[in-house]
């Protein structure tokens, strides 16, 4: 089982691939693309060219890695992707040796959170455009819809969720899902030190953040990213008590 997990930012993928990690029956990946990302666009992230030197900048060659025997012995491959990651050429026929499913959050929150570490933000940086699409070919071969899971439900209950997940894409749920060891990994990319202060100090899933407004000027690029999270929600698990309307 090689799951790959589709994110857009400032959500909780960090966290969720430590609830992965914590599973022995699984090696877990973090973000394989961002060093090419890095490579061939013009934006500035911090430590961008350590994350470059240090990470494989050969896309097709990180595919066949993803694609390839399981690391470790393990018999599940949790992979963190930012969705903005997959570029236009890398859309090939690797992808359908995946078993894919999408993480999203609801927009106001997460251009608030983004608007506070970036000066600007366009609806690319978001990854919903992507998401959306590879959710849509994944459902058409598929002839049903992937999983797709809401931040903020997770964050509410967890268990539930990941159980629903877990359910989903037909591995056994385990509760060591639900805590892990403060600290550093292995398989955190070298980025960790710029992005993953709170993760690392982490040992389980916090609460959910209260409801944010939309920052200032971002109301049109809000409606851009309702379009296409509103779409990827329809979709989302639920749990039994279900979760409240996020808006």
């Amino acid at each position: 089982m090689r799951i790959a997990m589709w994110s857009g930012p400032r959500n909780i993928s960090t966290t969720l691939m430590r609830a992965w990690s914590a599973r022995p029956d699984t090696f877990v990946c973090d973000e394989p693309f961002y060093a090419h990302y890095l490579l061939v666009s013009d934006v500035e992230h911090p430590g961008r060219d350590e994350v470059i030197a240090h990470h494989d900048t050969d896309w097709q060659r990180v595919s066949r890695w993803l694609t390839g025997p399981i690391p470790g012995e393990r018999t599940i491959f949790y992979q963190k992707h930012m969705a903005k990651h997959l570029l236009p050429g890398m859309w090939q026929p690797w992808l359908e040796q995946l078993t894919h499913a999408f993480l999203i959050r609801e927009p106001a929150g997460m251009l608030a959170s983004y608007a506070r570490v970036t000066e600007t933000v366009t609806l690319e940086d978001t990854g919903l455009p992507t998401q959306r699409e590879l959710f849509d070919r994944v459902a058409d071969r598929l002839g049903h819809a992937p999983p797709v899971i809401d931040a903020r439900d997770v964050l509410l209950d967890p268990s539930a969720l990941l159980g629903l997940l877990c359910a989903a894409l037909d591995v056994p749920f385990s509760t060591q899902m639900l805590s892990w060891p403060p600290g550093p990994r292995p398989e955190d990319g070298i980025w960790a030190k710029y992005w993953y202060g709170a993760v690392l100090d982490s040992t389980g899933f916090g609460p959910p953040t209260p409801p944010a407004a939309v920052p200032g000027g971002l109301e049109a690029l809000h409606e851009a990213c309702l379009i296409h999270y509103d779409h990827l929600a329809q979709h989302r698990l639920r749990s039994p008590t279900d979760a409240p309307d996020l808006r």
